[in-house]
């Protein structure tokens, strides 16, 4: 058994992490709602499926499956990965999570969608930015009136 082998690596983290999102929740205490579903109903479920995943994925591996290489015509193996990009990508998502008491959900969400487009590559700005700022609201009203959930809502609190 090789334990550089990525694949077990990664199907072990899979594991890791159902079994982490279910010790996560298991000290989540509020009121079920009307259908017996209360906040820790789905939490469970994912965190089961995922368990059952890398379970699977561990025994798969250990028997030696592994996965199949890219076969798309769009594809090049020897091609090298984009650092620049994670990199960005990786201080953009660490802006936002920074910020996103200071500003609200729907400042720092609207800077984030569109540094993560600017960094994948969108041509018009302008669409990209307008874009952001309506998912930014779109997900912020979703969580909030939707579903119930409290997000910052730093200088615009109130507005919305």
């Amino acid at each position: 058994m090789r334990w550089k082998n990525p694949e077990l690596l990664l199907a072990g983290a899979v594991l890791a992490l159902g079994v982490f999102v279910i010790v996560g929740t298991a000290d989540v205490t509020a009121a079920a709602s009307t259908l017996g579903l209360g906040p820790r109903f789905f939490p469970i479920i994912v965190g089961s499926a995922m368990i059952a995943t890398g379970v699977f994925y561990v025994v798969d591996v250990l028997r030696g499956g592994q996965g199949d290489p890219e076969e798309s015509e769009d594809v090049d193996p020897s091609a090298t990965s984009d650092k620049k990009s994670v990199a960005l990508i990786s201080v953009i998502f660490l802006a936002f999570a920074v910020s996103v008491d200071l500003l609200g959900w729907i400042i720092a969400g609207a800077l984030l969608f569109f540094g993560v487009s600017w960094v994948l590559g969108a041509e018009n700005r302008l669409r990209a930015g307008a874009l952001a700022i309506v998912l930014a609201v779109a997900s912020y009203l979703a969580f909030v009136k939707g579903l119930g959930v409290t997000l910052p809502g730093g200088p615009l609190e109130g507005l919305i």
